[in-house]
C-alpha cells in the first residue's frame, strides 16, 4: 500500500510529472526563443509563473456554477496524471501494464481538451465561449489522425499495450522506419492536442483574448497551466514510448537519462515547429487534418497490417 501511493504520488507519479513539467517548460520556452534570436527566461520563469498564480485570488464568475467552475480543472490534471502510469519511463515496461492499455491513454488524453470546452463554455463569457468551441472543433480535427498514426505501430507489433509495443520495437529497432510517415503525423497533431502554434486557435491571444481560460485566475488558472505543461511531457513521453523505443539502460539511473533525452529530442522538435510556422485559420486546420494526415494516416494502418501479415506468414 506505502509503494503503491509513493508510485503515485512521488515516482513516477504526480510529483515526478510536475518537476518534469517545469523543466521541459523551460527547455520548450528557451529552445523557441533562441530559435527567434532571442535570450528567453531564467530556468526559474515557469516555477515563478505557477506561484504567483497559487497567490492571487481566484475570481469566479457570478454566472457560472462555482462548484463545476472549480472542479474543472481538477479532473484535467487528474486525467492527465493518470495516462503517465501507463507510459514506459526507464524501460519498456510502465508502472501499470496491461493489455489494451494505449486505449485507455488516449480516451484519458481526450479528457482534458474536454474540460477546456466545458471551462470554456461554462465561463458565460463570450471570448471564453468561442475559445471552447473552437477547442471541441480542433478536437475533432486531430484526434482522428492522431490516434490513428499511435495504432498503426500497435497493428503491426500485435498488442493494444504501450508496453508491448515498446518491447516488440526494441526487439524489431528496424521496424521503425515503417512507420515514419505515423511519427511524423504524431508530432504534427500533438501540435494540436497541446494548443501550440501553428494550432493554438482555441486561446489566440490577439484574437479572443485568452479563449477557454479568459475567465479563470488565481490556483485555479495555475492548475490548467500545469495540466498543460504536464500534456506536453504525457504525449511526448507516448511518443518516445512507441517510435524511440531505443537507448533503454540497464539500471534505473541510466534508463531515465535516456529518458529524458528522448523527451528533449521531440520537445525540440515540437518548438522547431512552433517557431516556423504561422497561426493557421480553423477551417484551413480541419482541411489540413481530413484532407492529408488522415489519409496518411489510413495508408499507415494499410501499410502496417501488410507488414504484420508478412511477419505472422
Amino acid at each position: 500500500m506505502v509503494r503503491a501511493l509513493f508510485q503515485i504520488l512521488v515516482y513516477p507519479g504526480f510529483l515526478f510529472l510536475s518537476v518534469l513539467s517545469f523543466v521541459f517548460e523551460y527547455v520548450d520556452r528557451k529552445v523557441y526563443a533562441r530559435l527567434q534570436n532571442r535570450v528567453g527566461p531564467p530556468w526559474y520563469q515557469p516555477i515563478a509563473d505557477i506561484l504567483k498564480l497559487l497567490t492571487k485570488e481566484s475570481v469566479v464568475p457570478a454566472e457560472a456554477d462555482k462548484r463545476l467552475f472549480s472542479a474543472i480543472p481538477v479532473f484535467a490534471m487528474a486525467a492527465t496524471c493518470a495516462a503517465f502510469l501507463y507510459v514506459p519511463i526507464t524501460g519498456t515496461a510502465s508502472l501499470l501494464p496491461f493489455d489494451s492499455d494505449l486505449i485507455v491513454v488516449i480516451y484519458f488524453l481526450t479528457i482534458p481538451t474536454l474540460t477546456f470546452f466545458l471551462a470554456g463554455w461554462f465561463s458565460k463569457s463570450i471570448f471564453a465561449e468561442i475559445g471552447a468551441i473552437r477547442a471541441m472543433t480542433q478536437l475533432f480535427a486531430y484526434e482522428v489522425p492522431m490516434y490513428m498514426a499511435l495504432l498503426g505501430p500497435a497493428i503491426l507489433a500485435g498488442t493494444w499495450s504501450i508496453s508491448g509495443i515498446s518491447q516488440f520495437y526494441h526487439e524489431n529497432p528496424l521496424l521503425i522506419l515503417v512507420n515514419l510517415p505515423a511519427l511524423a503525423i504524431s508530432l504534427v497533431s500533438a501540435q494540436g492536442k497541446l494548443e501550440r502554434v501553428p494550432f493554438d486557435i482555441p486561446d489566440a491571444e490577439t484574437e479572443i483574448v485568452g479563449g477557454t481560460f479568459t475567465e479563470y485566475s488565481g490556483r485555479l488558472l495555475a492548475m490548467f497551466k500545469m495540466t498543460l505543461n504536464v500534456e506536453l511531457v504525457v504525449v511526448s513521453a507516448l511518443i518516445a514510448a512507441i517510435f524511440f523505443p531505443f537507448f533503454i539502460g540497464e539500471s534505473v539511473l541510466l534508463g531515465l537519462l535516456f529518458f529524458l533525452i528522448k523527451l528533449f529530442v521531440i520537445v525540440f522538435l515540437l518548438a522547431l515547429m512552433r517557431a516556423a510556422l504561422a497561426r493557421l485559420r480553423l477551417d484551413k486546420m480541419v482541411a489540413f487534418c481530413w484532407k492529408v494526415l488522415a489519409p496518411i494516416s489510413i495508408g499507415q494502418i494499410l501499410l502496417d497490417i501488410l507488414f504484420r501479415g508478412a511477419l505472422i506468414g
